[in-house]
Order: structure tokens, then C-alpha cells, then sequence
């Protein structure tokens, strides 16, 4: 295959999981604000999984595109952008860690068509996780941007 060619398709597949990863993400913020109830409480569960599904592909089309496809791992580790972004990426896991845990004590719960317990507590710590996830998504966005015009390059 045309090495051009297959870096425009590791490319397409990098940016397809990072709007899949944000649009979900978003999903689950909306959903999030609604009032809570069995319908809201599966879509959740669903829709966590499709924003964990996407996070893997971001990160392995990213690691490929790194290590195989692009300009090189030298060169993306003295990014300072890109360094910001792989930082923030692993932020957004790190937190994000929680929302998966409580959507996913939800499953027998649901396979029953029973509604969770969710505090209110609960409930405000979930919804400010889920836009601090937002805010550093946007934040990585700005990253990428920086970076494919080379700026925060350290020689």
C-alpha cells in the first residue's frame, strides 16, 4: 500500500476516535443533566463504553502514528504541545475512572430493569468530573493544533 496513503488512513482513523471519544463525552455530560431514570441510567452505561472504546483507539492510532507514521517519536517527544496533550490524555483516564466505575456497579441493576441509587452528591461529583474530562478534551485540541504547526518545539 502507498506509504502516503496508509499515513492518511492512520490519520483519519485518529481523528474518527477523537470525535467519537469528545461527541460521547458530551453525550454522557447531556445525559448527565437529565433527570435520572432507567432510560438515562442504560444510555449512560452505554455510552461510557463507547467513549472507553474510543479512548483505546485514539491512543493506539495515536501510538502507531508516533512510533511508525508520522514525523517520528523524536521529534513528538520534544514537543512541548505534544507533551501537554499525552499528559492531559492520561489525566482524562485517570479521572475518568470513576464515572466507568459507578456506570458499570450499575449493570445487574439495569440487566433487572431496576433504577441505580444515585445521591445527589454523587450525582454534582459525576457531573463535574464528566466537564473537567470536557475542558481537558478542548485543552488537548488547542495541543494538537499547537503542535502540527510546530510550536513548543524544543531542539
Amino acid at each position: 500500500m502507498n506509504d502516503l496513503l496508509l499515513k492518511g488512513i492512520m490519520a483519519f482513523g485518529h481523528h474518527l476516535a477523537a470525535f467519537s471519544l469528545f461527541s460521547a463525552l458530551v453525550y454522557e455530560w447531556i445525559l448527565i443533566r437529565k433527570t435520572f431514570d432507567l432510560s438515562t441510567a442504560q444510555a449512560l452505561l452505554k455510552t461510557d463504553q463507547i467513549y472507553g472504546l474510543s479512548a483505546i483507539a485514539v491512543l493506539l492510532f495515536g501510538l502507531a502514528r508516533v512510533f511508525h507514521f508520522e514525523k517520528g517519536a523524536d521529534y513528538y517527544f520534544h514537543s512541548l504541545p505534544f507533551l501537554t496533550k499525552i499528559t492531559l490524555f492520561a489525566l482524562v483516564g485517570l479521572i475518568s475512572a470513576y464515572p466507568t466505575m459507578i456506570f458499570l456497579s450499575w449493570r445487574k441493576l439495569l440487566k433487572q430493569h431496576q433504577l441505580p441509587a444515585l445521591s445527589e452528591r454523587r450525582l454534582q461529583h459525576l457531573r463535574l468530573i464528566i466537564q473537567l474530562e470536557l475542558l481537558a478534551l478542548i485543552a488537548i485540541l488547542l495541543c494538537a493544533a499547537l503542535m502540527a504547526k510546530g510550536v513548543g518545539y524544543l531542539a
